[in-house]
Formats: structure tokens, C-alpha cells, sequence
């Protein structure tokens, strides 16, 4: 079987309550990409995406509800709520992939007009809309770096750690083991209805046979 490389914040602990809306967090890094591929030049996979950005969207504004109660709350709740911000921003910055420069797909697919938009267009995209929702929320980035430049319209950022990116790639990141092996064992424990439609099956090709 091909393992698959592929960066997920689901290779991250969920430690707390916080930390299910920031998986939502990576929810909204998935719209922001998603709603880009709306426009993708493959039929099938541009109109399934419509459909997409609407499920996603309700989740996304389901993981923002709960920050904002979170954040209004008591202070062992904002606590919580910084921690997990703490702990997911970059992650989520991540997600788009590798900057333009060091990204091995991006210009073919741009070119087939597969991507609409680049892995930094899109992070920059998320960036913005983002940290205005954390700052009006009270809630603060942990990057000392990061900055509103008012010549480009954006947020300026730091450096993203890179290391971390290609060792949850290549699966050591520190929930890849877990999850890996929780699908196995989901795999193994359910391998009974597997055996059990296998049998069904033959059963009833044997009748249709005989019939």
C-alpha cells in the first residue's frame, strides 16, 4: 500500500477544547484553498467544490463561535483559548505547502491552471483574514515578526519552521503514530464486516447460479 505524504494538522494532539476549534482553524485554511479550486480548470472536481465550501464553511464558522465564547469567558477559558492558538498557528500556516520558490508542483499546476493560485497567495490570503478575526476577539499571534504593512495591504510574518513541516510529512511528526496506528487497528477490529459481505456475496452469486 502507498503511504501517503501529505501534511495534517490531524498529526497534531488535541489536548483540550480549544484545541477542537483550532483543528477548525485548519478547516479554514482548507476553505481558503478550496474556494481558489473552485475555479479549477477540472470540471468535475470545480463544481464538487461548491458543494464543499458550503459544508466546510458551517464548520469553520463553528470552530469561530466557540473561540469567541471562549475568549469572552472566564480566564482559565482565554487561557485555553491562547494556548491553543499558540500551539496551531503555524501548523496552519503550513498547510499550504512549501513557499513558491521550494514548491515542486505548483508552477505545473498553475500552468494547467489545475491551482488558481500559488501555496504564498493563498497563505497570505488566510494570514490576513485570520489574525483580524483573532485581534477583534482579544486573542494575540505568537510571531513577534508579524505586522501590518501598509504599503502592501497585508500582514507581514516570520519564518515559518520548515523542519517541522517535512518531519510530519514524512510521518514523524507528534501524532503521525498515533493516528497511523488507530487506523490500523480500526482496520483490523472491522476486518469481521468485510468477511462478512465477502461471504454474503458468494452466497448470493451461488443462488443466482443454481437459480
Amino acid at each position: 500500500m502507498r503511504e501517503s505524504q501529505i501534511f495534517s494538522v490531524f498529526n497534531y494532539p488535541t489536548l483540550t477544547w480549544a484545541d477542537f476549534r483550532h483543528r477548525l482553524v485548519g478547516r479554514w485554511s482548507a476553505i481558503v484553498n478550496q474556494v481558489s479550486l473552485q475555479g479549477t480548470s477540472y470540471g468535475p472536481y470545480s463544481r464538487a467544490m461548491v458543494k464543499i465550501c458550503m459544508e466546510e464553511s458551517f464548520h469553520q464558522r463553528q470552530g469561530y463561535e466557540i473561540m469567541v465564547t471562549l475568549a469572552n469567558g472566564t480566564t482559565e477559558q482565554k487561557e485555553m483559548a491562547q494556548d491553543a492558538l499558540n500551539r496551531w498557528w503555524w501548523p496552519s500556516i503550513m498547510m499550504f505547502g512549501p513557499h513558491d520558490a521550494d514548491s515542486a508542483h505548483s508552477n505545473q499546476s498553475l500552468k494547467w491552471k489545475i491551482k488558481r493560485e500559488s501555496n504564498d497567495e493563498l497563505r497570505q490570503k488566510f494570514i490576513d483574514k485570520t489574525v483580524e478575526q483573532g485581534e477583534h476577539i482579544g486573542l494575540s499571534f505568537p510571531d513577534p515578526d508579524l505586522k501590518w504593512n501598509e504599503s502592501s495591504g497585508h500582514y507581514e510574518y516570520g519564518k515559518i519552521n520548515w523542519d517541522e513541516f517535512w518531519n510530519v510529512v514524512k510521518g514523524y511528526g507528534p501524532g503521525n503514530k498515533k493516528r497511523l496506528a488507530h487506523h490500523k487497528d480500526a482496520h483490523e477490529e472491522g476486518s469481521w464486516v468485510r468477511q462478512g459481505a465477502i461471504a454474503y456475496a458468494k452466497k448470493k452469486r451461488s443462488i443466482q447460479k443454481t437459480a
